[in-house]
């Protein structure tokens, strides 16, 4: 049974108290075996049973859970760096889809490529972001929009989980936008959703949640209301896209329908807010979006002190979000979500996995989980985020062994 010793300070965010509620440990210790935490305190209060075991030394490093990252588009085809260069001149979204860009573009790219290709891309990603510290992901479809091109997109998620050890939960988001061969007749893509997409992702145990783009440029509410009720038929629990550009009543219909979590939120009225806080819905904040879109950050304090539980992701995707750096994105939520370094690190770690379903399994360091976390060489986790410089973790743990860092 191998030790961890020698943390200067362990943060070991449990969901116990609230946003800020980080439970860090002075000079600590972790026990695990089998790739479960068995034990995390102060070190001189190790247990005798494990004082004989393998130590490793954490060499006074901080330690916190392994990051986790509840909302990307891992899976897709082609890049849209040009777009990057059009928002830089001031062109707006509108006449980047004009020009043949915009979430389209994707989806011809991914309609064009094959299973193989896709997985091949998404694994060299994948690898690339495990070294980062991140050791759970939630992947999402919504780039082929017709049934086959969307399973293809969900079985890759499938041989990502059989081929890596970082935990993956899939999402099916065939309500990303309308194809173009749908744009006149919404109500056959939408009965396409319902009737045929849906069930066969349950039938193939693809995905563990449906999602939706709930916006003027996208879905309604009502649309919304009846994707997302055949999913929950199918036992496809809800996520939302939702107030990103307008507030239309996203935040509210996650609430309505007991979504997991409701994701952008940069709009969300203040009934909005309310309703989730009494629903228990997560609020998830994309900061790197709005850097990359340059439109308003959410506000995270309005939530927060509205009862809201935050978790902070990268929305990594090639059009409007493309980085996977989610401690850019954790720094950028303090910087402009108005949160402290705490208060984000609980939105990176069990806040994210309660996200995606996984607060039982990982997303904080105590016994019965999965033995995830990561050492960090910085005096305490306000430096961390103060002194942003691409904090690459010195080690990775997932399940118990080193996966990555810059010492292995």
């Amino acid at each position: 049974m191998p030790t961890l010793k020698n943390i200067s300070t362990l943060y070991t965010c449990r969901d116990q108290g609230g946003q800020a509620d980080v439970h860090p440990i002075e000079k600590a210790a972790i026990a695990w075996e089998n790739g479960i935490t068995q034990w995390a305190g102060r070190e001189e209060e190790l247990p005798e049973e494990y004082a004989g075991e393998k130590a490793l030394d954490a060499g006074g490093c901080i330690v916190i859970p392994g990051l986790i990252d509840c909302h990307t588009h891992l899976s897709f085809g082609g890049w849209r760096s040009d777009e990057f260069e059009m928002r830089i001149q001031g062109r707006s979204y509108l006449e980047i889809a004009k020009a043949g860009g915009g979430i389209l573009s994707t989806v011809k790219a991914t309609r064009q490529a094959s299973e193989d290709e896709l997985f091949a891309k998404a694994a060299r990603l994948l690898e690339e972001i495990m070294n980062t510290g991140v050791t759970a992901i939630e992947c999402k479809s919504g780039y082929g929009l017709t049934l086959e091109d969307e399973l293809k997109q969900l079985r890759v998620y499938r041989r990502l989980k059989e081929a890596y050890p970082v935990h993956i939960v899939s999402t099916f988001l065939g309500a990303h936008t309308f194809p173009p061969e749908y744009k006149s007749d919404r109500k056959s893509y939408i009965d396409l959703l319902i009737n045929e997409m849906i069930p066969a992702v349950a039938e193939q145990n693809l995905a563990e949640f449906c999602d939706i783009f709930v916006e003027d440029s996208a879905f309604t509410t009502d649309e919304a209301r009846r994707i997302l009720q055949a999913g929950k038929e199918h036992g496809l629990t809800p996520k939302l896209h939702a107030d990103q550009l307008t507030s239309g009543g996203g935040a509210e219909l996650a609430a309505e329908l007991g979504a997991v979590s409701a994701d952008h939120l940069e709009q969300v009225s203040g009934r909005g807010i309310e309703m989730m806080a009494k629903a228990g819905v997560i609020g998830v904040t994309l900061p790197t979006a709005s850097l990359y879109t340059q439109q308003p950050y959410l506000n995270c304090r309005r939530l927060v002190d509205g009862g809201v539980k935050v978790a902070v992701a990268t929305d990594f995707n090639p059009g409007s979000a493309p980085s996977y750096d989610l401690s850019l994105a954790m720094m950028l939520t303090c910087n402009h979500g108005r949160l402290t370094p705490a208060e984000v690190l609980k939105g990176a770690t069990i806040y994210a996995a309660a996200a995606i379903g996984l607060e039982k399994k990982t997303g904080s360091i105590e016994p019965g989980k999965s033995a995830d976390f990561l050492l960090l060489d910085e005096l305490d986790i306000n430096f961390r985020m103060y002194h942003y410089r691409g904090n690459a973790p010195v080690r990775v743990f997932l399940r118990g062994e080193v996966r990555g860092g810059t010492v292995r």
